[in-house]
């Protein structure tokens, strides 16, 4: 791998654990200002929609401009947006600055697309497992840490520990990271040129339209699950926020071994789309027998069992959209996955919030048991419509990059 191509890595696994740092306090920080858990999955929601309509702006314009601009601002949005939240005093400001980080967000498409700049095709599947394993594998390790550290003064330190290191993030981004767009797209004509009219668009792109609704079922299922997960773990199995940190930790040292190790042993054997139908049933099945036993070492048991499988989804499906993709417009497709992605996770937590009642703590299973099976309906709709999306060009039987089902 080229040296740019560790660079936008490092630059990723600071973003990265700038996110993480998050995920085990935005639920109970929402509840310190009095949300509910229906409010407290608007707060989720808020985020994901305003980066459904950003994000392909940001990856549009990155491959008319580049990706170096788009990315410094994409990440100071960041660094603004929660330090902004970290000292928030009502819900009102959290509510924006929530709202602020997802408008400026996009910065992990920008960064996918730089690795399709760097990275020739049959070298990708490796090099997206190793992008998400320093992202969200070696990423759900330390900012769930550093988490563990910060909540210990207070919610919002976490915050401001996260504005903090993105501004990391957004330092070597300037002085050390050199524009890799080589061919640029045409200049936009009006505001649906810029990405906007992509939205609608991007669906009917050959290849790419079917990736993209596959990957934005998913997301809404899993945000189902993640949004149930804490409240589940909390206030049914009983246990505190820092277990609930840890495990972040284990999950996020799970994801990492299969990322650098487990893609590259699987892709030698068995193309892209069976690793991604495997990952499929087996999250599918783990969200249902989660909440079966409510017993925390039998929880725990199925966690990692999820934690393992659930690494492989989305190099899968990031590999085959690269793919697909042609060179001028990886930003673009790439954005738009983001995006798609991105708004599911404001389907995920309205749907669970419904599900729950606070008063009956049981209730907590229930997105659980409706994630699964929806996972499963997921899977039969990606098993039928395979054809649509595997890339013209197969490389040769047993390469790193074997797509044929």
């Amino acid at each position: 791998m080229s040296r740019t191509f560790w660079i936008t890595a490092l630059i990723s696994f600071a973003n990265s654990i700038s996110f993480t740092i998050l995920i085990p306090i935005i639920y109970l920080y929402g509840r310190q200002f009095g949300l509910n858990d229906f409010q407290t999955s608007l707060l989720f929601s808020v985020y994901a929609v305003s980066q459904f309509f950003s994000t392909p702006v940001i990856g549009k314009l990155s491959d008319r401009f580049g990706r170096k601009p788009l990315l410094i601002i994409s990440l100071a949005g960041t660094v603004i947006a929660n330090f902004v939240a970290g000292t928030a005093d009502t819900a009102i400001i959290l509510f924006l600055a929530r709202f602020l980080d997802g408008i400026t967000g996009g910065n992990i498409s920008v960064a996918q697309a730089v690795v399709s700049d760097v990275v020739a095709p049959q070298d990708r599947a490796k090099a997206f497992g190793i992008f998400s394993a320093l992202t969200f594998g070696l990423g759900f390790i330390v900012g769930p840490i550093i988490s563990f550290v910060a909540q210990k003064n207070s919610l919002g330190t976490g915050f401001l520990a996260s504005s903090a290191i993105a501004l990391v993030a957004l330092l070597i981004t300037i002085f050390f990271l050199p524009e890799t767009l080589k061919v640029r797209s045409e200049r936009a004509q009006n505001i649906f040129d810029i990405g906007l009219g992509n939205l609608i668009t991007g669906l009917a792109i050959p290849k790419i339209g079917i990736l993209l609704v596959i990957n934005f079922l998913l997301g809404t299922t899993f945000t189902i699950f993640t949004f149930a997960f804490q409240p589940y773990f909390l206030s049914v199995l009983g246990q505190d926020n820092q277990s609930l940190t840890l495990l972040f930790v284990v999950f996020g040292v799970l994801a990492m071994i299969m990322q650098t190790q487990g893609i590259s042993l699987l892709t030698r054997r068995f193309s892209l789309v069976r690793i991604l139908f495997l990952a499929l049933f087996m999250r599918s099945l783990s969200f249902i027998l989660m909440p079966v036993i409510p017993n925390i070492a039998y929880f725990v048991a199925v966690s990692i069992m999820f934690s393992v499988f659930n690494a492989l989804v989305q190099p899968m499906i990031t590999t085959l959209i690269s793919l697909n993709a042609k060179p001028e417009t990886q930003g673009t497709a790439l954005g738009l996955n983001a995006s798609y992605l991105n708004v599911s996770n404001a389907f995920g937590p309205v749907i669970a919030g419904a599900l729950v009642n606070q008063a009956n703590p049981s209730t907590y299973a229930y997105p659980l048991y409706v994630a699964g099976a929806l996972t499963f309906a997921v899977l039969l709709f990606a098993f039928a419509s395979r054809k649509q999306y595997i890339p013209n060009q197969l490389p040769a039987p047993g390469s790193s990059n074997s797509t044929d089902a």
